[in-house]
């Protein structure tokens, strides 16, 4: 996926109101929008090397988006506005081969009273149907290994029972964690952040949800889905 323009560089200088983050870009200090409310824990020092796009609106109240973070060598896509994307253009070219014998892809469909999931993928040739959920993965607080989630999500344990549910209906169900992170071998349930995650992600797989993890290729222009990553889930 292409970001809408080439990256710039600068340095963080500190992120504040959820959505706002300063930036400095040599002799000048910006402030972009921080497209990820989430805790960004480790990512948020001051001084760390940060890569933003600016945008074709004109009308935008800011500029620039915050897309990448830098630390320790690694970079960590930190926009989750352009993970359905990322993981979409992999489905319509068939990078994703757990998921290849689905041709049609339906975005953010409705499930249930109060449920949308990521995509409904349909096998027209052997008449399968499936839900796919994404999340987004920025979390690593060990070399090489990334995590899920960085805090505690009620929305996540929402979506893992509303697949379970799914199952039992005849739809395939899978959950994909797209690491948007530099040079991890592996990922796992983050189970001290979040204990209550962790058990319903277990009792999921265990009826039959499949989970799915890839790691992204980053360039000066796009990020795009890379390797499959191993899954690792202590006893």
């Amino acid at each position: 996926m292409d970001f809408e323009n080439e990256l710039i560089s600068g340095v963080l200088i500190k992120r504040y109101k959820r959505f706002f983050v300063d930036i400095k870009m040599e002799n000048k200090v910006i402030t972009a929008h921080c497209p990820n409310p989430g805790s960004m824990q480790k990512l948020l020092a001051k001084g760390n090397k940060v890569w933003i796009t600016r945008s074709n609106n004109e009308k935008r109240k800011l500029s620039h988006t915050l897309q990448i973070i830098e630390v320790n060598n690694s970079k960590f896509c930190v926009n989750t506005h352009i993970t359905n994307k990322i993981v979409k253009e992999a489905l319509e070219n068939n990078y994703i081969k757990d998921l290849a014998i689905y041709n049609q892809i339906t975005p953010e469909k409705k499930y249930g009273i109060n449920t949308r999931f990521d995509f409904l993928l349909d096998s027209t040739k052997n008449n399968k149907k499936a839900f796919l959920e994404v999340k987004s993965v920025s979390l690593s607080r060990k070399k090489g290994h990334a995590e899920f989630p960085d805090a505690v999500t009620s929305r996540g344990k929402k979506h893992l029972e509303s697949l379970v549910s799914a199952n039992k209906q005849g739809y395939d169900c899978y959950l994909l964690f797209l690491i948007q992170i530099e040079n991890c071998q592996s990922f796992g349930i983050a189970a001290d952040i979040d204990p209550e995650y962790s058990k319903f992600f277990r009792e999921a797989v265990k009826k039959n949800v499949k989970v799915l993890c890839y790691d992204c290729k980053f360039s000066d222009k796009s990020i795009e889905i890379n390797n499959k990553i191993k899954i690792l889930l202590n006893d």
